[in-house]
C-alpha cells in the first residue's frame, strides 16, 4: 500500500512550504524522506519510488540524496541505531577502537540488524563533539561522550534492558514544526519559513 495514500493532508502541507514550481516540489524530497524514515525506521524501493512521484523526479535522485546524509537509512535499522564518530579527531582520541569493541560485543555489522532487533551500527562522519571524542549517537539522540570500553559496556547493558541511558548532551540544534531552529535550552533562534518569499528572476524578462 502507497504509504502517502492516507496522508494528503500531511503532503498539502510539506508541499506548501516550498515554492510551487517543479524546483519547489524537488525541495520536499528530505521532509517527505524524514517522514517514511521515521515511521519505519528505513526507506524501501517502494517508498523511494512513491517519494521521487510525488516531487516529479526519479527514485535515482532520491536515493542520491539519501546517500549524502548518514542520517537516511536504505537497510533497516535496529531499534537502537549505534552511530560512531569515524572522523580524525574521534579517530585519534580511539572511535577506532571503540567501533571494534562495539561491533566486537554485539557481533553485528554495517547493514545488519542483530537478531534479537534491538541493535544495528554505522560509522558516520563529523557529529561536531571533537572536544569529547570518542563519542556515538544512538537514533537522533543526544550525544554519549568521552565513550570508554567500559562505558560503552554499561550503555549497552542498559539498552538490553530497554532502558536507554540519558545522553551527556543533548542534540545542539532541532528544527520545530514551522521550520525554526531550537538550540538545546530551548532557545528558537532562525527566521520561520512564512517569512520566506521567491526570488526574483535573475534575467527580468526571461533574457538570457
Amino acid at each position: 500500500m502507497s504509504y502517502f495514500a492516507d496522508k494528503q493532508t500531511l503532503v498539502a502541507d510539506i508541499f506548501s512550504r516550498y515554492p510551487d514550481s517543479p524546483q519547489g516540489r524537488r525541495s520536499a524530497l528530505m521532509p517527505l524522506i524524514r517522514e517514511v524514515q521515521d515511521a519505519e525506521g528505513f526507506v524501501n524501493g517502494t517508498r523511494l519510488d512513491e517519494i521521487a512521484a510525488l516531487c516529479g523526479t526519479t527514485a535515482t535522485e532520491v536515493r542520491s540524496v539519501m546517500s549524502f546524509y548518514s542520517t537516511y537509512h536504505t537497510l533497516p535499522t535496529g531499534k537502537y541505531h549505534l552511530q560512531v564518530c569515524s572522523t580524525v579527531m574521534c579517530s585519534l582520541a580511539g572511535s577506532d577502537e571503540l567501533w571494534d569493541h562495539l561491533v566486537n560485543m554485539l557481533d553485528v555489522q554495517p547493514g545488519e540488524v542483530s537478531p534479537d532487533g534491538r541493535f544495528s551500527v554505522q560509522k558516520v562522519e563529523c557529529l561536531g563533539s571533537c572536544g569529547t571524542a570518542p563519542m556515538m549517537q544512538i537514533n537522533d539522540d543526544g550525544y554519549y561522550e568521552s565513550v570508554t570500553p567500559s562505558k560503552c559496556a554499561r550503555i549497552l547493558e542498559s539498552l538490553r534492558a530497554d532502558l536507554q541511558p540519558l545522553p551527556d548532551n543533548p542534540v545542539p540544534v532541532t528544527v520545530n514544526a514551522e521550520g525554526r531552529q531550537m538550540l538545546a535550552n530551548g532557545e528558537v533562534v532562525g527566521a520561520s519559513i512564512t517569512g520566506l518569499s521567491q526570488l526574483p528572476p535573475i534575467f527580468p524578462g526571461g533574457e538570457a
